[in-house]
């Protein structure tokens, strides 16, 4: 507002003395005045009072200095928040994730995160994928993470990694001692699969249809806790990615097994942000955490060492 006028005006209040602060600024004490003239020509009222040798605000003038003493409060703070961004002292990020990505992946990734820049705040929504692209699509989350590839126009995809659908059971279920499992092995197995909320129901039932085996569920569920929960309980059988997994992957408490029907092993994951939008500190810096992540598991041997 008024850009330099204000701030000579502002010095010569403070100051006390159009001198003082031309002393201070480096410019003439004409220049000044002329500047604090036309302001006052602008607004339309007096700033100081005419005839003194030291400077008197008007009411206006007081006005107009509290306005100004506010901008550089209001600059100063927005300067410091500004460090702290850049030294990821400070910020949010909001993640659209599936729910299976929820567990020891997930939560290995932020707790690093979060232990180098604990300032950082991480608003993390479970959605279904169609509502993860749209939430990204719509800014309301800095990037998210989905199965299988996006062929949405207006979505770029930062990283993709196989995950192929894999037989999730315990350790001393029957399955465990296959080496691999087709769909009509499956069948003959009480089976936890996902509902028609999950996109990998819709995966599975294509798979079903080119192989012409259906495979029938004794619990459906939306659930991914429930369908690990399920099989941990070693009475039936699921079928996840080894993300939806990797926890219970690492410790023992599962085993996964391959299941040879060729388009199964074509299942990823993906790392996704909105096309054009800029992301820099901290919704940058977890992004390519994720992708570090994501690019350090094996599709044989589950993730890599942290």
């Amino acid at each position: 507002m008024h850009g330099n006028a204000l701030y000579y005006f502002y010095e010569a209040a403070s100051l006390g003395s159009m001198r003082l602060a031309s002393d201070k600024i480096g410019v003439a004490v004409s220049s000044i005045s002329r500047q604090i003239a036309q302001l006052e020509k602008t607004m339309g009222v007096a700033l100081i009072e005419r005839g003194r040798r030291a400077i008197r605000m008007t009411e206006a003038g007081r006005l107009a200095y509290e306005y100004y003493q506010g901008c550089i409060a209001n600059e100063e703070a927005f300067m410091n928040r500004l460090h702290e961004h850049r030294q990821l002292k400070a910020g949010k990020v909001s993640i659209a994730i599936g729910e299976g990505f929820l567990g020891g992946f997930f939560s290995k990734v932020l707790e690093d995160f979060q232990g180098q820049h604990p300032g950082i705040a991480v608003t993390a929504s479970v959605l279904p994928t169609s509502e993860i692209v749209h939430a990204v699509l719509e800014d309301d989350a800095h990037f998210g993470l989905i199965f299988n590839d996006c062929t949405e126009p207006k979505i770029r995809v930062r990283a993709t990694v196989a995950q192929p659908l894999m037989v999730i059971c315990a350790p001393d279920h029957p399955a465990a001692k296959r080496k691999s499992l087709s769909l009509k092995d499956l069948s003959t197995y009480d089976l936890c699969l996902p509902d028609a909320n999950l996109r990998l129901h819709q995966i599975l039932r294509e798979a079903e249809r080119r192989e012409q085996v259906w495979l029938e569920p004794v619990l459906t569920t939306s659930s991914i806790y429930v369908m690990r929960e399920a099989a941990r309980a070693g009475r039936m059988v699921t079928i996840l990615p080894r993300i939806a997994a990797a926890a219970e992957l690492e410790d023992g408490r599962l085993v996964a097994r391959p299941i040879y029907e060729a388009d199964l092993e074509h299942t990823s994951v993906s790392l996704i942000h909105r096309l054009g939008r800029q992301l820099d500190g901290a919704p940058a810096r977890l992004m390519a955490a994720f992708e570090a992540r994501l690019k350090g598991w094996s599709e044989s041997d589950g993730p890599a060492a942290a």
